[in-house]
């Protein structure tokens, strides 16, 4: 009995592990270890954490584009309010057709216009944008009478206001072709225009009626923007 019981002992003490696991575990079972193994690579903290890290960054990339995307969008619309607004209200471009403003106004010139709002704000000598029922376009002349002005247009190409000679520093060349005077009695709230290049304009002179209305004043032309070695503020 004894003996039995050192045998069992020693069995006992002798029992290594790592052998038993040797015997005990086939090379067909060795794919579960090197499957756990990479399992616990895969769902290490560090690789989670660089992970973690690389959808943050990914994030922000995204959010950051669509924020700009989202700006870039603001600003455009904005910008084109703001025209919208200012061309509506405030300013307008026009472009000069024709050689009947010549020499202040050149064929191309390009225009900015200022709106006109208040009949007021007139003045003899302004160059002005206005809509000619008559001709149904925009036309850009000089105006020579006010509300309530008598003209007179010489034959020798002077000009009277209420029987005053006008000084027309901006015409070079007068009309003289013209073989009598002619007389105008300007109306209440209607304007008198004329055009620089006398002997080469379409004007008041001509027109079946002489007279704009004021409702038909778009506004008063105020610097050549284009070419740009005109660029001038108009006098």
């Amino acid at each position: 009995m004894d003996n039995y019981k050192d045998d069992r002992e020693d069995k006992e003490e002798v029992f290594d592990e790592e052998e038993f696991y040797d015997e005990n575990y086939s090379d067909e079972y060795s794919y579960l270890l090197e499957d756990d193994e990479e399992t616990i690579v895969e769902t290490s903290p560090s690789r989670r954490l660089k992970e973690s890290k690389r959808e943050r960054r990914s994030g922000r990339k995204k959010g950051t584009f669509i924020s700009n995307l989202l700006e870039w969008a603001i600003t455009i619309v904005a910008a084109l309010l703001i025209s919208f607004l200012i061309n509506k209200f405030l300013i307008f471009k026009v472009y000069i057709p024709s050689e009947s403003m010549y020499p202040t106004l050149k064929v191309r010139d390009q225009l900015f216009v200022t709106k006109m709002y208040n009949r007021d704000s007139i003045k003899r000598g302004d160059v002005l944008v206005f809509f000619s029922d008559e001709f149904n376009e925009l036309l850009i002349k000089r105006v020579i009478g006010l509300p309530g002005d008598e003209i007179i247009v010489k034959a020798s190409g002077e000009v009277l206001v209420n029987g005053e000679v006008l000084q027309e520093d901006y015409v070079v060349q007068k009309d003289e072709t013209a073989i009598f005077d002619l007389e105008f009695k300007v109306p209440d709230d209607e304007y008198f225009f004329l055009g620089d290049n006398r002997a080469n304009s379409l004007d008041s002179r001509y027109w079946n009626d002489p007279y704009i209305e004021f409702k038909n004043i778009r506004g008063e032309a105020r610097v050549i923007i284009y070419p740009f070695n005109r660029i001038r503020f108009l006098k």
